[in-house]
């Protein structure tokens, strides 16, 4: 468990792959004696176990693993070294809980569409994946890239649009690729083709599968 308060920037040192594994160094500012053997450490919102360790040039470094799964669902697999990754040690019994409970377990990557500078401070926009966008509520809480945030505001009816929108594009593209290969401009048969085509789309739209509110 953890809270989203970062507290400490590491490097990674080395990146490497072992017996399916990716094997990651990182070096830290943690104390050596800080840092125990099977101990869970937040990684840019990962969990991830400590496998080996041993005294740095600023502190503890240590060794974490990612499986192939991991590396699929997060950012991990582009780590390279000298990449800086945010670092939260976990939480124990009495420790303050300033920011919210974070588990470590990625529930996807969102893509960053704006930062704009607002006082002395920034609006980040992101794009959440569309399985998980009904998730998120203003003023709630989101765990990106391991720091804890609030929603400043949530951009449903913008997302919903967009992945209609989205979905519509890829149908009318089939639809043109199938005409083209009749060797005819439309018919009674192609139209009814992509009202079919339009149909199956419309299973996979997250708001059909109430992952978008309207």
């Amino acid at each position: 468990m953890f809270t989203g308060l970062v507290t400490d920037v590491g490097t990674i040192r080395r990146a490497e792959h072992r017996n399916g594994l990716t094997r990651f160094e990182v070096e830290s500012g943690y104390p050596l004696a800080g840092v125990a053997m099977g101990a869970s450490i937040l990684h840019s919102g990962v969990c991830l176990t400590v496998v080996d360790k041993g005294q740095g040039e600023r502190g503890a470094w240590f060794a974490v693993e990612a499986v192939p799964e991991t590396l699929s669902k997060t950012v991990l697999g582009g780590w390279k070294e000298g990449a800086r990754v945010n670092l939260e040690q976990s939480l124990k019994l009495g420790d303050e809980l300033g920011g919210h409970f974070v588990f470590g377990h990625v529930d996807g990557v969102g893509e960053i569409v704006s930062v704009e500078p607002e006082g002395q401070s920034f609006r980040v926009t992101i794009r959440p994946p569309a399985a998980i966008a009904r998730y998120f509520a203003t003023k709630g809480s989101a765990a990106i890239d391991g720091v804890s945030l609030t929603v400043a505001a949530a951009l449903k009816k913008a997302e919903k649009a967009l992945i209609e929108a989205q979905q519509a594009f890829d149908a009318a593209s089939a639809y043109l690729a199938e005409v083209k290969a009749r060797g005819g401009a439309g018919s009674d048969g192609s139209l009814w083709w992509m009202e079919r085509e339009l149909t199956e789309q419309r299973k996979y739209l997250p708001s059909s599968r109430g992952g978008i509110a309207k």
